[in-house]
């Protein structure tokens, strides 16, 4: 069971890291993140897993638009042209903490949690999972209003299970 998170953290998505972690482990890749809405929940996660911590590699935190142009290379105009919360910019986000990072595997989140800002979908929701010679995947999610806790629970869910399909 994970340490810190394990009070509010379905069992599922207890149990969904810990093997996550594990076949990870197992053939000897390293994953990196970089979140936007979950604010590192995801990085938390996987370091809250005593024993595989190997197996993460890197997060990266980036909440503006400027940090995810800084330290992932998104391009600020497709960040204009298409919004923070996009599939495109998901995608640069994955595949910018792969080219940043030593990591073979990386989720990129980015959405809106809670309500944003005027015309904005509240629960709107993009990933994207880069892996090493592969297509970047993409999934777009609409969990709704349902608070910003309980989105961020649903992002680790949709996460996890890219991450375990890029595996």
């Amino acid at each position: 069971m994970t340490e810190t998170l394990s009070p509010v953290l379905p069992d599922e998505v207890d149990a969904a890291v810990r093997k996550l972690l594990e076949r990870a482990c197992d053939k000897d890749l390293s994953i990196a993140t970089a979140e936007s809405c979950t604010g590192g929940l995801l990085a938390s996660l996987f370091t809250d897993v005593e024993g595989a911590s190997h197996a993460f590699e890197r997060g990266f935190v980036v909440y503006t638009n400027e940090a995810k142009a800084e330290m992932l290379g998104v391009p600020p105009e497709l960040i204009e042209a298409n919004g923070a919360v996009s599939e495109a910019v998901a995608r640069r986000m994955a595949e910018g903490a792969l080219r940043y990072s030593k990591a073979q595997v990386a989720l990129a989140v980015t959405g809106f949690a809670g309500a944003g800002a005027p015309g904005d979908e509240p629960g709107l929701v993009h990933f994207a999972c880069a892996r090493d010679g592969r297509p970047t995947a993409h999934r777009e999610e609409h969990f709704g209003d349902i608070g910003r806790g309980p989105v961020r629970i649903e992002c680790l869910r949709v996460g996890l299970e890219m991450l375990s399909e890029a595996l």
